[in-house]
């Protein structure tokens, strides 16, 4: 059960503590912030309410605590992680039941979430020694007009302290993502986790403390943003930010200054599909894609641009797919499950009713009850329509009938988001060459955008320089 045996110590009555300093703290303030279940939309625990000075206090043990671990050798610190990793999947139960009442995600995909975030730790640990204890050396000589009179041997050193703010869809997952590579280098790290997700991260934090990592490397602190926030991407102690979330992005960016930013900030990615398609095979991984976890994923497929020549057999097939999806709270497993918050089953009803307004065909009927939204698909999407463009985070899927590869391209690319995206032909010759006229991070061909396997790059296309990654399904 959550926040008992050995994690009975990070609870003090009905409120969870903070981490900071090695030890589990309860706040100056005397406030707290509710976690609401999604599903009875009650509030199911109680986290505190950290203050600026708890905040400073934490920042301080962090950069002390830096300055020593980054003395520590590559083989210790990789030591600890893999502790941690064998620590967080021997309990996976109580930290998968906090993701299942904190954000609705299916028993089995909560128990998956914490096994493969041990696993990324390990993984991390690994090629943290292999990567980390390379250096490498150059002589003058190769540049020209130089001789051969100097020489340069360059390594990898720490940031300093880190601040880490994972999402509430994969709170562990996307926490130790950021948390592993981190500690590896020799950072220390600073988490804020998200308000729904929360208690998921300070269990799992609870697992690296008692893997005995040195006080104050690793702190958890809990909060309003509206206190905390702005107070903690801004503070002089952090060397780096590691952001993955919506639109709080841009403002990150913007106040964080001349400071090393890692950001993912969301996704409208664009499921392309040719005349010469598997139909099925689409079918199956729009299923998957569009709709695991709700559509509450940045990699979900956003919007379908199918040719029209197939795009009625497509709509048929997705349909009978659809009928069978299961609909209800998480605890059963369903395949469909609450949205996280109630805003956000507002926002995505609101996408609904542009486009009802606008003329999209429903292929099933429109259904709500509280936060738990029945899987949709609209037919006949056009442009004005938001939902072409907005990303819902939700089990609705717009598909936008296509005459050539060129349109297909061309949405794909007037699209603000640039994160995945992926092609279904038969012909690889084409999958490239639309993959590489795509303006996202990574393509995934003839199969549905996906982070994992968790070790693959995660890019998203920037501005000044396109990294892109093309996946190839092989069966």
């Amino acid at each position: 059960m959550a926040g008992t045996g050995m994690f009975s110590e990070i609870l003090d009555g009905d409120v969870y503590k903070y981490y900071s300093d090695g030890d589990w703290k309860k706040s100056s303030s005397g406030k707290t912030v509710a976690i609401v279940n999604p599903t009875t939309r009650k509030t199911q625990y109680k986290v505190q309410a950290c203050t600026q000075e708890e905040v400073n206090k934490v920042m301080e043990s962090a950069k002390s605590a830096q300055k020593a671990w980054a003395k520590t050798p590559l083989w210790k610190r990789a030591e600890l992680l893999h502790k941690a990793a064998a620590i967080l999947k021997e309990h996976k139960a109580p930290i998968a039941q906090c993701l299942i009442k904190e954000i609705a995600k299916p028993a089995k995909d909560s128990v998956t979430e914490v096994v493969r975030s041990g696993d990324l730790i390990s993984y991390t640990a690994e090629e943290g020694v292999r990567i980390l204890g390379e250096g490498k050396f150059l002589v003058s000589d190769s540049f020209p007009g130089n001789d051969r009179t100097k020489y340069c041997l360059t390594s990898k050193i720490p940031l300093g302290v880190v601040l880490a703010i994972p999402p509430f869809n994969y709170p562990v997952n996307l926490a130790v993502s950021k948390i592993g590579p981190a500690l590896i280098a020799g950072n220390s790290l600073v988490l804020k986790p998200p308000t729904q997700g929360a208690v998921s991260c300070l269990h799992m934090v609870h697992c690296f403390h008692l893997a005995g990592f040195p006080k104050g490397l690793i702190s958890c602190v809990t909060g309003k943003g509206s206190e905390i926030g702005d107070f903690l991407t801004m503070h002089p102690g952090v060397n780096c930010i590691s952001f993955t979330g919506g639109d709080t992005g841009i403002a990150i960016s913007k106040k964080a200054g001349m400071i090393p930013l890692q950001m993912e900030l969301g996704g409208k990615d664009a499921c392309i599909v040719l005349e010469d398609a598997d139909l099925d095979l689409v079918a199956a991984n729009i299923i998957k894609g569009g709709f695991s976890y709700s559509g509450q994923r940045c990699t979900a497929i956003k919007v379908v641009l199918v040719m029209e020549s197939v795009a009625d057999a497509l709509v048929e097939k997705v349909k009978a797919r659809v009928a069978k999806l299961r609909v209800g709270p998480p605890e059963n497993d369903c395949d469909i499950t609450p949205v996280v918050t109630e805003s956000s089953a507002n926002f995505i009803e609101g996408l609904v009713l542009d486009a009802k307004e606008k003329g999209a065909t429903f292929c099933q009927q429109y259904k709500r009850e509280g936060n738990l939204i029945w899987p949709l698909l609209l037919d006949n999407v056009r442009p004005d329509m938001r939902i072409a463009w907005e990303e819902p985070f939700g089990p609705i899927l717009p598909l936008i009938r296509i005459n050539s590869v060129e349109e297909g391209i061309y949405h794909c690319n007037a699209s603000n988001f640039g994160l995945q995206g992926c092609v279904f032909t038969k012909d690889i010759n084409k999958a490239v060459l639309i993959s590489d006229a795509m303006e996202t991070g990574t393509v995934q061909i003839n199969s549905a955008p996906a982070r994992g396997p968790d070790h693959f790059p995660f890019q998203v296309n920037q501005n000044f320089l396109k990294m892109l990654h093309i996946v190839l399904l092989f069966t």
